[in-house]
């Protein structure tokens, strides 16, 4: 059986996947005033920091249409999987939803599955890596749709970010009662519950706040000798190199994954941010 997996623009793919055509990745919209752009390919990561940090507003995006998921779903392929950033920080999950509904009332029944990641950037990789191995071992799709949704629900996201002003005026932060001000160098440790952001840990510095996420990413892994340790960062492959290391310094993992951070990602997490996902 042939397969698709499709992530929105808010997951990343390691280099040696980008033209692997067993992948597609669906472009957001990124807004900073009049500079808009599609989270595609061609995002300028250097360009887009400095166009916000200049504008006295905050930036925002845009999800994909429905009929741009829907016109992903008519290739050849069997069985197509699709991955989005969650449903609480995103309408990406309800526009391929509707895609998929769209797509079966035009074209007729076509096994599509679609998975709210509950997470984002790199939890939205963990889900397509790990759909690459079910498939690859020949399970069918019943099993696999079973198998990952149950995957995704043992995923623990974490991160730890200098500046929280783009979460928190596009209204993310809504289910974390109080953060603490950063004008005090005090810096939370993040993390999601069903998707939704909360607050783990608060630190002074943000060297202590790393080594926090460190800890509990290490301490909270299920079974990390069969699991991927993926770290995106914005900017910052010196801070996701020492939060790697500090991970390791606990627990092995099978595989650590570190990548730079593309459009969507780069704009919630800032210059400077780091997410873990294990």
């Amino acid at each position: 059986m042939s397969y698709k997996i499709i992530l929105d623009s808010c997951g990343e793919l390691p280099a040696s996947l980008l033209e692997d055509k067993r992948f597609e990745r669906i472009p957001l919209g990124l807004e900073v005033g009049d500079y808009c752009v599609p989270d595609d390919e061609n995002f300028n990561q250097a360009e887009f920091l400095k166009k916000v940090a200049e504008y006295p507003k905050c930036p925002k995006s845009s999800c994909p249409s429905p009929e741009r998921f829907m016109q992903s779903y008519q290739g050849d392929e069997d069985h197509v999987y699709v991955v989005t950033l969650s449903s609480h920080l995103s309408g990406s999950y309800n526009s391929a939803e509707l895609g998929k509904r769209l797509c079966h009332e035009k074209y007729g029944k076509k096994q599509i599955h679609v998975v709210d990641s509950e997470s984002a950037s790199g939890g939205e990789t963990q889900i397509a890596l790990k759909l690459v191995e079910l498939e690859e071992a020949g399970l069918p799709f019943e099993e696999i749709v079973t198998r990952i949704e149950a995957f995704r629900d043992s995923i623990h996201t974490y991160f730890v970010l200098d500046n929280l002003e783009t979460l928190r005026k596009n209204g993310r932060l809504s289910g974390v009662k109080a953060l603490v001000a950063s004008t005090l160098n005090i810096k939370p440790v993040m993390g999601s519950h069903k998707g939704e952001i909360i607050q783990r840990s608060k630190t002074i510095g943000i060297k202590k706040a790393l080594g926090k996420m460190a800890e509990l990413a290490a301490s909270e892994a299920p079974k990390p000798e069969e699991r991927r340790l993926i770290i995106t960062h914005c900017n910052a492959y010196d801070r996701a190199e020492q939060v790697r290391d500090m991970i390791l310094e606990r627990k092995k993992f099978k595989e650590c994954i570190i990548m730079d951070t593309r459009g969507i990602s780069s704009m919630y997490a800032n210059d400077g941010g780091v997410i873990v996902t294990t």
